[in-house]
């Protein structure tokens, strides 16, 4: 076969559409891996539909081993599920999945699996960025909702056109307050932003969405907000203060000893405080 003949160029490549099919909207005729139902991805998990989880907790963090290896030992009977990063455990006998993700391309995969096949709660937990100077390393943002300029999240039909904002659910975001603040630990709920990438994030950009009111950034919760609307699951997110953007600290720059242990607490009360309010 002529290798020539299967050559695309580059003018018979049709222009991106703009006017982008939603979640919201099934093609008529086509299917994609994410249209899949119910019972597909049962079978594909290896799965019971008695088994679904009850819970999922989400972490957004570059440290995944670190972070799994913590975070699993915590529960009993721990099994990878068929999909890798996926695992499935018990706390106090409460079926749960736990999934070290980072950045909204990965979190939106467990937040729509597992949203359809009808787990009732999810929480991301991990850490973000200060743009608000009143927030201190080891505060925990929990928001009542976020603007998402990830990319994904409007795909699912639940962010305001004007102003890109999706909201948490308003229970759950309670709850872990709640939780949060019984173990000591100062939370907040400035106006959050989720960004695409912590790379693709300049001094402009910073001081930017400082003047325009937003205190904290991060890369997944509008992602899991939006979903959770779409599907009808309720969700929140748990957000350690890490980086001080506004300072020019970023996670590359060193914390004090004592910015460092709030850092530590912090970032193991949002999972146990997790734990305690998603069942």
């Amino acid at each position: 076969r002529n290798l020539d003949r299967r050559l695309v160029h580059m003018d018979t490549i049709p222009p991106i559409r703009r006017n982008i099919r939603l979640m919201t909207e099934r093609p008529p005729k086509h299917r994609a891996v994410m249209d899949l139902g119910r019972d597909e991805w049962l079978d594909a998990l290896g799965m019971d539909a008695a088994d679904i989880p009850k819970a999922v907790i989400m972490e957004g963090s570059w440290w995944r081993a670190q972070r799994t290896e913590w975070r699993l030992s915590y529960l009993d009977d721990v099994r990878e599920l068929a999909f890798p990063d996926m695992f499935y455990g018990f706390w106090q006998g409460t079926p749960i999945v736990y999934s070290c993700v980072y950045g909204a391309p990965r979190a939106v995969e467990l937040a729509h699996l597992f949203g359809v096949l009808g787990t009732p709660r999810m929480v991301m937990i991990g850490t973000c960025g200060a743009l608000d100077p009143g927030l201190a390393t080891g505060n925990v943002v929990v928001p009542s909702q976020a603007v998402a300029r990830e990319g994904v999240a409007h795909l699912y039909g639940r962010v305001a056109e004007d102003t890109g904002i999706v909201p948490s659910d308003p229970d759950l975001t309670a709850q872990a307050r709640a939780a949060l603040e019984g173990r000591g630990v100062r939370t907040a709920n400035p106006l959050h932003l989720t960004w695409s990438s912590i790379f693709a994030q300049s001094g402009a950009m910073v001081e930017e969405w400082r003047e325009s009111g937003y205190g904290s950034v991060d890369m997944e919760a509008a992602t899991l907000f939006a979903v959770a609307k779409h599907f009808g699951f309720a969700a929140a997110a748990l957000l350690v203060v890490w980086d001080q953007l506004t300072a020019d600290r970023s996670f590359l720059d060193p914390l004090t000893p004592k910015e460092q242990s709030r850092l530590d607490a912090a970032n193991a009360a949002v999972f146990e405080a997790t734990l305690d309010f998603v069942m």
